[in-house]
C-alpha cells in the first residue's frame, strides 16, 4: 500500500513550474508594476500595505510553495497537498479583492461600515480598459488560472496510473521513449508480418518456387 503512494515527479512538475511562476507575479506585480505604470494604488514601487500582505503577498506566497511542493514531490498525499495548497491560493486572490467592497457596503447601526487595511487593496489606475486589465491580471484571472493548474495537477495526481501499479509491484519501468529506430523496425516487422501469413502452409522450403510463382502471377 506504501508503494501506491509513490508517484513520479514528472506527474506535477509542469504544472508546478506554472504554478511557481504565477505565484511570484502575483506577490511581486504589485511592488513592481508602478515602475511601467501597471498597479493600484499607492502606484508607487515597493511600497508596503496591509492589503498587499494579505490580498497579493499571502495567495501569491501560497501558490508558489504549493508549486514548489508538486515539483519536487514524489509522495503521493504530500504532492496533492501542494496542489490543493495552489488552489486554496488562486481561490483568495479571486474572493479576497471582492470582499472589501461588500464589506464597505454593509451597515452597523445604520453606519457604513468601512473597508479594513487588511481587506483594500487600492484602486487600479489608467484608464477603464487600463483598470480591467489591471483587476484581472492582479486578482480575478489570475486566481482563475492557478485555480485550473492546480486542479488538473490535483486530479492526475488522484489517478493512478499504469506505470504507478508497476512501481508498487516491484516490476521494471522503462520511463524513455522509444528510439525512431527502434519505431522503425517495429513497424517494419508489423508490414512483413501479413506477408508471412499469406504464405501457403503447404508449401516447404525449396520446394517448387517456380510453379508456385507462376500459379500466382496468373491470378
Amino acid at each position: 500500500m506504501t508503494a501506491m503512494m509513490r508517484v513520479p515527479r514528472t506527474r506535477g512538475a509542469g504544472s508546478g513550474l506554472l504554478l511557481i511562476l504565477l505565484g511570484a507575479w502575483g506577490a511581486l506585480i504589485p511592488f513592481v508594476g508602478p515602475y511601467f505604470h501597471f498597479a493600484y494604488t499607492p502606484d508607487t514601487a515597493w511600497t508596503w500595505t496591509w492589503g498587499r500582505f494579505f490580498l497579493e503577498i499571502v495567495p501569491g506566497v501560497a501558490t508558489a510553495l504549493g508549486g514548489l511542493i508538486l515539483l519536487i514531490s514524489a509522495f503521493r498525499p504530500v504532492a496533492m497537498f501542494g496542489a490543493a495548497l495552489a488552489a486554496a491560493g488562486g481561490a483568495w486572490f479571486v474572493v479576497g479583492s471582492l470582499l472589501g467592497p461588500v464589506w464597505a457596503s454593509s451597515t452597523t447601526l445604520g453606519v457604513p461600515g468601512g473597508v479594513p487595511a487588511a481587506l483594500d487593496p487600492g484602486q487600479p489606475t489608467g484608464g477603464p480598459l487600463h483598470m480591467v486589465a489591471e483587476h484581472l491580471s492582479f486578482f480575478t484571472a489570475l486566481g482563475v488560472v492557478i485555480v485550473f493548474l492546480a486542479a488538473v495537477a490535483f486530479g492526475r495526481l488522484a489517478v493512478v496510473g499504469t506505470r504507478d501499479a508497476q512501481l508498487a509491484t516491484g516490476d521494471e519501468v522503462t520511463w524513455t521513449k522509444p528510439s525512431r529506430r527502434r519505431e522503425r523496425e517495429d513497424k517494419r516487422e508489423r508490414e512483413d508480418k501479413p506477408a508471412n501469413q499469406d504464405k501457403p502452409t503447404t508449401e516447404q522450403d525449396g520446394e517448387r518456387p517456380s510453379v508456385w510463382r507462376r500459379l500466382t502471377a496468373a491470378r
